[in-house]
């Protein structure tokens, strides 16, 4: 049963490779020398997240694991730039972590509405227009696109609740969100009734207003991994307050007080930040309740750990006004919900640099071409100095500027690397 539910997912996302610039040169009846005309490659699309309201689970990433962004056309004569690629929009639900599959850290926490640019695309090469100069009057060459970033990442969804409902399974969590909120859960009497932790938007009073997450049925050992807990228990993670919610009536032959010791046992475990947070204990199906020793033993016993006690009877509708202005209470006075810090920093790529790279000379251009010299520019960030220095370290290791010279390449000759130019300086 546990297989229905999805807050973790693994996926492999590619974005576009720029186009290739186009060697081409004007030609016109009448016009002896019209010049090159090549136009520049179109960029690559980017993969970008947005969040979207209409989700509450990472379902959907389960049979499609694999996202690329559009790769852009190639340039064209007559100056024609080749088209971008699309971007690809990958839509997540509020609350969702982006990680480094390979690190674990946090790439961005989804909880915002803007989106964000996962993986940008390659930028289209230049054409040969680029390369006329006075000298180099018909430069018959062009620049080959930039590949497009990729990563392989984990979603994983942590949800925005400012409350979480917490207690064994069947103690009438769903039955209670059902009346406070405008969300209709699945209610069944049996264990692990509600497979998706279910989300409902409490309404107090004109601007104020909570979300209230009802946590699936925990059961003792959930901290260790036993059943369904440790992925339901990631969900409360954000909650600011806990409702803990303790079936009363004996109907099931249940000790209250065990059961209340139990599901903070379980908190603990998992996390003591978690266990820490303020809870609001609620005594549910008093209108059932046969015995009322049972509710003094509860009463007596949360009280003296400092937690407030509410009797209830959600399918009753009895004390649930009360319960949702404690709670509208509670939350004005604790701070807003987490937002996690992005922890992951890019790592330089291993780039094996012994494949040989190709060079040709045009018109006293050396130009410099490969896959992992394509790969490395597109990791390099020109306008910092720790990059460019990164950069000329890979070339010198790679035994280019040796190959240059044995070549016989002269100081202030030009050297072309895709879109980049630089005079040669022995």
């Amino acid at each position: 049963m546990a297989s229905g539910f999805i807050d973790k997912a693994r996926i492999s996302v590619r974005a576009g490779n720029g186009g290739n610039g186009a060697v081409s040169f004007h030609r016109e009846k009448y016009i002896a020398a019209g010049g090159p005309d090549g136009g520049d490659g179109g960029d690559g699309g980017s993969i970008i997240v947005q969040v979207d309201d209409n989700m509450s689970t990472l379902m959907d990433f389960r049979y499609k694991r694999k996202y690329t962004a559009e790769n852009g056309a190639d340039g064209q004569s007559r100056r024609k730039s080749g088209r971008d690629g699309a971007s690809l929009t990958i839509r997540v639900p509020r609350g969702t972590l982006i990680r480094d599959a390979e690190t674990n850290e946090i790439i961005r926490d989804m909880s915002a509405s803007e989106p964000y640019v996962l993986c940008r695309g390659g930028k289209g090469g230049w054409g040969n227009t680029h390369f006329a100069t006075p000298t180099r009057q018909v430069p018959r060459f062009a620049k080959s696109g930039l590949p497009g970033e990729s990563h392989d990442v984990v979603l994983e969804l942590k949800l925005l609740a400012d409350v979480g409902l917490v207690g064994f399974p069947n103690v009438g969590k769903s039955t209670l969100l059902s009346v406070v909120s405008k969300a209709r859960p699945k209610i069944a009497n049996y264990h692990f009734t509600t497979l998706y932790p279910n989300l409902g938007v409490v309404y107090v009073e004109e601007g104020v207003s909570f979300v209230m997450a009802d946590i699936p049925g925990i059961i003792e050992g959930a901290a260790e991994g036993a059943g369904l807990g440790h992925d339901f228990l990631r969900h409360i993670d954000r909650c600011r307050l806990l409702v803990h919610v303790v079936d009363v009536s004996s109907s099931e032959g249940r000790d209250p007080v065990a059961d209340f010791d139990a599901i903070n046992a379980e908190l603990v475990g998992y996390s003591a930040q978690l266990a820490s947070r303020p809870q609001i204990v609620v005594a549910n199906k008093t209108d059932i309740m046969e015995d009322d020793a049972l509710l003094d033993s509860l009463r007596a016993h949360v009280e003296a750990l400092g937690y407030p006690l509410l009797t209830m009877s959600a399918a009753a509708h009895e004390g649930t006004r009360e319960l949702v202005n404690l709670v509208a209470q509670k939350l004005s006075e604790l701070p807003p919900v987490t937002v996690y810090e992005p922890e992951y920093v890019p790592r330089p790529p291993k780039i094996d640099v012994t494949t040989p790279l190709d060079i040709t000379v045009e018109d006293g251009t050396y130009i410099v071409e490969g896959p992992w010299l394509q790969r490395l520019m597109s990791n390099v960030n020109f306008s910092d100095y720790e990059s460019r220095m990164f950069f000329d370290k890979m070339l010198r290791e790679s035994g280019l500027f040796a190959r240059l010279e044995e070549m016989g390449i002269q100081d202030g000759d030009i050297v072309s690397m895709y879109n980049l130019e630089f005079e040669y300086q022995h």
